[in-house]
């Protein structure tokens, strides 16, 4: 999935303005057809059709796709560079209107809403849990066992080969502790050694004056056999000064459990491809051979490892995975889900640990059987799995671990924004029911006015159906359904599933594939026609990434895949408050005036060129020489129209602090075929009033109708612009007045196009006036009127 080629993806406002387009395309077709049926078809009438086409042609906006871009291109510009959400770096410049029309947001849990950073929090034996304050116990249960260890060690031959086996019952200590002590001291042992052991963690020593690095292979010890003879005082004084050492893994969840098994008393000093080597509280090194390695995967579940200790020659398979699989490989027991479920509750991510000692000839005859399966040219990945399924058969349970992943600075108060702003949120994530529940609670992505409607498990078409209508009966609940239920409803009653959960307030997805999250996007889309973004941190969440309409991705623990594979980049979670609301809010609005100005702006001269062709016996003569034409389109309007770009409605502190401003952008109601009829009606008005008023009030000279009419127009152009605009900036008055200059030194220069005479008498200016003042007060009037008597929303706060 995630090397499907991503899709080319369109904003919503550009599909809005293709539609558009295509209705101005048909009026200046229909506007050539009427010019011609009045003129008669007459002569070579298909030559003067071609002909009003293009003088009718300044309808179809063909500026307005430059402006656009230019427009995107300093939305993105203006995000990046905002210094209240530092570090996001916009990677599509297409789609930044996308953000203002979002009513969808898919996010990831683990490093995303959390932020990927393991804490060890607890240990669970079954009959004794340890968590942070007794952690100091576990480090006491392990001295006493690895001191008993030493003690016989040296009892029986001074660090030989004749070291205890790790499962020998410690004889009572002369301290007088009780058998159960002494069985809660070896279960403890086995149970961390398990833990520091069962993992892919290997250790990077940095020395801090700058010299080469250590790594796994480096001199971490000059060889176990002498390290082993070496007193507590002399590995202190060889291991180096000013090293620190570094855990390295693929998964952060492994190396908060090494370096919880480092603070308790048993570190891992070096590992290799072949061996591991442990320094136990004694202060002695433990030397292990690695057999076989068994990496962890999002089918399987869970990792293995099968390690002989050196001295005792012992085979020991340790597995650790998720509760759902190991349960039911360990032994029999009656405390494991409930203690899971338990951990779960608190928020915190569980691994089961279990352990199977093989002798040397069980081990040989599944490494004969493991090496024929790998080479096995049909159904190799089968075999192989078959093979080491054999091996998880009546395992050990030795722990449960639970560690916490905390949740990222500012969720809550982020999650609370958006659902405000009308952006219903929907958590996918790989991890078990409870856990995501749980965050799901501590996060506020399910308020605390609303109920949590727990999906059962369905397996069937008649469950599905039964837990549908169950579920329809609950009002404002948030919905909890795990991925396997997920596919039963999908298969048989996708519209009715998708109908009960868009509905709903939130929903959490649990135990969710990558391409689960993918296709649940796509059915939204599909289902709602609204706008999805999807934020995830992982590679994991590149396929919904790319699904969406909007990918934003977060730098986090796991990598760059999903902050490269995204349209938006952000450092972390809260960052999307601002730019949803503030940014997307923005570019939106600012398209949207952007485009209909653009449109505005092609009507109004077309409208004066349908007058002026109607009145002189629909001729086919062009009212303005080409020069004024590109300079209209150009030098004197471009700079006023393009600096609606910078309008705001509202401050960025505004927006945020009333996110339900957001809410009507999802109506798309600044951009619509009402607002655009709006504007076509204003286009022919103010052309009629400029044409037919310089036509009124002609003089002699066709070169004065030219004079009168155009100055008027351009005027008209920058008035408008000025009652368009809500907040004003410094650059707006800049380029109205650097326009307004343009035009006044186009009058004296072109001489061609202008009778220098004429315009230098009050005649010219009192006809402009009064055009242009007809042309707009109306419209200011009305626009006064409407402020007063139906504000806007945004006109309230500001």
């Amino acid at each position: 999935m995630n090397n499907s080629q991503p899709r080319s993806k369109v904003g919503l406002l550009d599909m809005e303005i293709n539609q558009l387009t295509k209705v101005l395309f048909g009026a200046v077709l229909g506007l050539a057809m009427v010019m011609m049926c009045l003129k008669g078809f007459s002569g070579p009438w298909y030559r003067y059709m071609f002909r009003f086409v293009l003088l009718f042609s300044y309808i179809i906006p063909i500026s307005l796709r430059v402006n656009l871009d230019m427009g995107k291109g300093f939305y993105s510009w203006s995000i990046q560079r905002d210094k209240e959400i530092t570090g996001t770096v916009v990677r599509s410049t297409t789609i930044p209107e996308e953000l203002g029309r979002i009513s969808y947001l898919l996010s990831d849990k683990t490093g995303t809403l959390t932020q990927n950073e393991m804490v060890f929090k607890k240990l669970h034996l079954g009959t004794v849990s340890y968590g942070t304050e007794t952690f100091d116990e576990v480090t006491s249960h392990l001295r006493t066992a690895y001191a008993q260890l030493a003690k016989q060690s040296s009892l029986d031959g001074g660090g030989g080969s004749t070291i205890p086996s790790p499962f020998h019952v410690f004889p009572a200590s002369s301290s007088g502790g009780s058998k159960v002590r002494r069985s809660e001291v070896t279960r403890v042992q086995e149970a961390v050694k398990a833990v520091a052991l069962c993992h892919n963690v290997t250790p990077v020593y940095e020395e801090s004056s700058g010299q080469e690095s250590r790594t796994e292979g480096g001199d971490c010890d000059e060889s176990p056999g002498s390290v082993e003879s070496q007193t507590e005082a002399d590995q202190h004084y060889w291991q180096p000064k000013k090293e620190t050492c570094v855990y390295q893994a693929s998964s952060p969840d492994e190396v908060a459990l090494v370096k919880w098994t480092e603070e308790v008393g048993l570190a891992l000093v070096r590992r290799d491809l072949s061996s591991m080597h442990l320094r136990t509280p004694a202060g002695m090194t433990h030397s292990y051979t690695i057999m076989q390695v068994f990496p962890f995967t999002s089918e399987t579940k869970r990792m293995g490892i099968i390690l002989k200790e050196e001295h005792t020659g012992e085979i020991v398979f340790y597995l650790k995975g998720a509760d759902v699989v190991m349960s039911g490989i360990v032994q029999y027991n009656d405390w494991l889900e409930e203690e899971c479920g338990n951990m779960a509750r608190e928020g915190l991510r569980t691994l089961v640990v279990a352990k199977k000692t093989l002798t040397e000839e069980q081990y040989m005859d599944f490494e004969t059987r493991y090496n024929a399966a790998r080479m096995s040219v049909s159904d190799r990945v089968a075999r192989v799995a078959a093979v080491v399924e054999s091996l998880e058969r009546e395992m050990e349970l030795l722990c449960v671990t639970g560690v916490e992943d905390r949740l990222q600075d500012r969720v809550r108060p982020t999650l609370e924004l958006l659902r405000n702003a009308g952006i219903k949120i929907w958590m996918l994530t790989g991890d078990k029911l409870e856990t995501a529940t749980c965050i799901a609670k501590s996060s506020r992505l399910v308020s605390r006015t609303q109920g949590l409607h727990v999906f059962k498990c369905v397996v069937t078409r008649t469950d599905a159906h039964l837990e549908l209508n169950t579920f329809r009966k609950k009002q404002d609940c948030a919905l909890v359904i795990s991925g396997d239920s997920l596919e039963v409803c999908l298969q048989y009653y996708q519209h009715e599933f998708l109908e009960l959960a868009c509905g709903c307030p939130a929903v959490i997805c649990c135990r969710c594939s990558p391409t689960q999250k993918a296709e649940v996007v796509r059915l939204i889309q599909r289902h709602t026609g609204r706008r999805t973004a999807a934020v995830g941190d992982g590679g994991n969440d590149v396929s919904m990434i790319q699904a969406a309409d909007a990918g934003i991705g977060i730098a986090g623990r796991e990598g760059l895949q999903a902050s490269l594979a995204a349209d938006f980049s952000v450092p972390q979670f809260s960052h999307l408050a601002r730019l949803l609301l503030v940014h997307g809010r923005r570019s939106y609005k600012r398209s949207a005036s952007l485009s209909q100005f653009v449109i505005h702006r092609g009507l109004i001269i077309s409208t004066m060129q349908a007058v002026f062709s109607s009145v002189f016996y629909f001729s086919s003569v062009a009212l303005y020489p080409g020069f004024l034409m590109v300079g209209y389109a150009t030098l004197y309007t471009m700079f006023p129209v393009f600096s609606l770009v910078l309008d705001k409605d509202v401050s960025g502190k505004i927006a945020l602090t009333y996110p339900e401003l957001y809410k009507e952008l999802s109506k798309g109601r600044s951009l619509s075929f009402k607002t655009f009829f709006m504007w076509v009606l204003i286009s022919i008005y103010q052309g009629g009033v400029i044409m037919y008023g310089a036509l009124v009030m002609f003089e002699d000279e066709f070169i004065h109708i030219v004079a009168i009419s155009f100055t008027s127009l351009v005027l008209t152009e920058l008035i408008m612009v000025a009652l368009t605009i809500r907040t004003w900036h410094y650059i707006m008055a800049l380029a109205e007045l650097l326009s307004f200059g343009l035009y006044i030194l186009s009058l004296i220069v072109l001489k061609d196009y202008f009778d220098a005479e004429f315009i230098q008498t009050t005649n010219f200016l009192w006809k402009v006036v009064v055009i242009t003042l007809v042309s707009c007060l109306p419209l200011y009037i009305l626009k006064f009127l409407r402020k007063k008597f139906s504000p806007p929303s945004y006109s309230k706060l500001s």
